[in-house]
């Protein structure tokens, strides 16, 4: 088994349990803004709406075919006109709270915490994350996980998002580690995956939900198993 000295981990759906905390928030602004009034059956249809067209633009977006701004205020809009309410400023609101109140949500996947500061004393661990700077800030402060990482690499800062090799190289280099002694730790067969296969990294797919990326070199449910693999 290789050895490695530098483990970099995703943060959304792999760290920071994104669905979970997006889908509270997304629950008290349903009830808050009585989107029911506004003409959407229940909160569990929006959110899964919600969640159908969020992906999608985090895609094109990603894919440098929209902006970020152009991505916030399409997901609500696009949202409400799924069930035929055309309200700008409800949809603003939506956005407005959303992007405030989510990243201040504090859940963690099962044993995060407590697997990462075993992990602290022996490797040194980072964050390559598709994201916006002071949105995961924020989830990193709330949720406990300030102080744990030398380096937070975001897609805003790096001028580049996941799978795009230069954000793993870019992370790679500021931790001063060659893609020998690293290990890529997330979710996204598609960014997280298929991005360090890219720069020759190793990389563990945590897939709790799933079978796995068959070409990962490791596939994990959960942090005891990536435990088990950096330290025997």
């Amino acid at each position: 088994m290789r050895t490695y000295r530098h483990l970099f981990f995703d943060l959304d759906h792999t760290l920071w349990d994104f669905r979970t905390n997006s889908r509270t928030v997304l629950r008290e602004l349903y009830s808050e803004l009585d989107m029911a009034g506004a003409g959407i059956p229940d909160a569990g249809a929006m959110i899964e709406v919600y969640e159908e067209i969020n992906a999608d633009l985090w895609k094109r977006m990603e894919d440098g075919r929209i902006g970020k701004e152009v991505m916030r205020v399409l997901r609500f809009r696009n949202t409400l006109l799924r069930f035929g309410v055309k309200d700008d400023r409800l949809a603003r609101v939506l956005g407005e709270e959303y992007l405030e109140r989510t990243p201040r949500m504090s859940g963690l996947f099962p044993g995060t915490l407590q697997v990462l500061m075993e992990l602290r004393p022996l490797f040194g661990l980072h964050i390559i994350t598709n994201g916006f700077e002071a949105q995961q800030a924020s989830k990193i402060r709330h949720s406990g996980l300030q102080g744990l990482f030398d380096h937070v690499v975001t897609s805003e800062s790096a001028g580049s998002a996941k799978p795009d090799p230069r954000i793993f190289r870019r992370a790679l280099k500021l931790a001063d580690a060659e893609p020998g002694e690293s290990l890529m730790i997330g979710d996204s067969v598609s960014a997280d995956m298929a991005g360090a296969r890219t720069v020759g990294m190793d990389h563990a797919h945590f897939h709790p939900d799933d079978e796995g990326d068959p070409l990962a070199t490791y596939r994990i449910r959960g942090m005891d198993a990536l435990r088990a693999i950096v330290m025997g």
